[in-house]
């Protein structure tokens, strides 16, 4: 009897040990609203840029105009520096996605995204290229870092 026992507990405690190791993978869950917005089949290409710089991005997916509008945090929400150490994340796996086609959905990942991470690009650029890897994320089930994509 004291075998068994014994045995019993350790196997529970075992099991415990190896459930408690296990990642739990985090579900993203999307409004029915924010997935009519994914749907969308038409809006305004977005431009993303500074006033003080020359640098410009010009996104063209039709529902990001209206989904930045509805769902996306506020201006000024986010510091500069955590969207810049986003972005830098989200870009570094955005271009090797981009260079492996075969592996990757090449109408997902079309061109590579020139963003040098020494270059202080300015807040709106970083605010609206952090909300595009969030949309795209969201509409596409992507994880492009190891953060939950969420709002």
């Amino acid at each position: 009897m004291k075998k068994q026992i014994y045995l019993y507990s350790l196997l529970l405690a075992t099991t415990l040990f190896l459930n408690s190791c296990v990642s739990s993978k985090e579900v993203v869950t999307i409004s029915d609203a924010e997935k009519e917005i994914f749907t969308e089949k038409e809006g305004e290409p977005v431009v993303i840029a500074d006033e003080e710089s020359e640098y410009e991005i010009t996104i063209i997916d039709p529902g990001f105009s209206a989904w930045l509008v509805s769902y996306a945090r506020p201006e000024q929400f986010y510091s500069q520096n955590y969207l810049e150490t986003r972005n830098r994340v989200y870009v570094t796996e955005w271009n090797a996605r981009a260079t492996q086609p075969f592996r990757y959905d090449p109408n997902l990942y079309e061109m590579q995204i020139n963003y040098n991470s020494n270059t202080d690009y300015g807040y709106e650029v970083n605010y609206k290229l952090y909300n595009y890897f969030i949309y795209f994320q969201r509409k596409y089930n992507q994880r492009l870092g190891y953060f939950v994509p969420r709002i």
